[in-house]
């Protein structure tokens, strides 16, 4: 099983009314192809309700636990949200200083 259809499973604890997960390896150095090291997750659950972005954050590092570790994800790019507060997309990831150059 891929990292990111692992990392999609341990993140149903969640419940979200949302989930959207994006390798944007490519978008970094070292990439080749199939590599998977860095995800960004889009998530809308009522979990998140009252809680502040750090707490949304730790709930969902809490979710990807094993994942997260030196050879597995590198980075993951979060963006939680109650479902009152989802507007339909999330903003744009930075470029990589280090992206491959064409």
């Amino acid at each position: 099983m891929s990292l990111e259809q692992q990392l999609q499973q341990q993140l149903q604890g969640l419940q979200p009314e949302y989930l959207e997960i994006i390798n944007e390896s490519a978008g970094h150095g070292g990439y080749f192809p199939g590599k998977e090291s860095h995800f960004k997750v889009i998530i809308v659950s009522s979990i998140f309700a009252g809680l502040r972005l750090v707490q949304r954050h730790q709930k969902v590092y809490a979710a990807a636990t094993g994942l997260v570790a030196p050879g597995q994800i590198h980075a993951l790019a979060i963006h939680a949200y109650e479902p009152s507060e989802w507007q339909g997309q999330a903003p744009a990831s930075p470029l990589c200083a280090h992206a491959p150059k064409d």
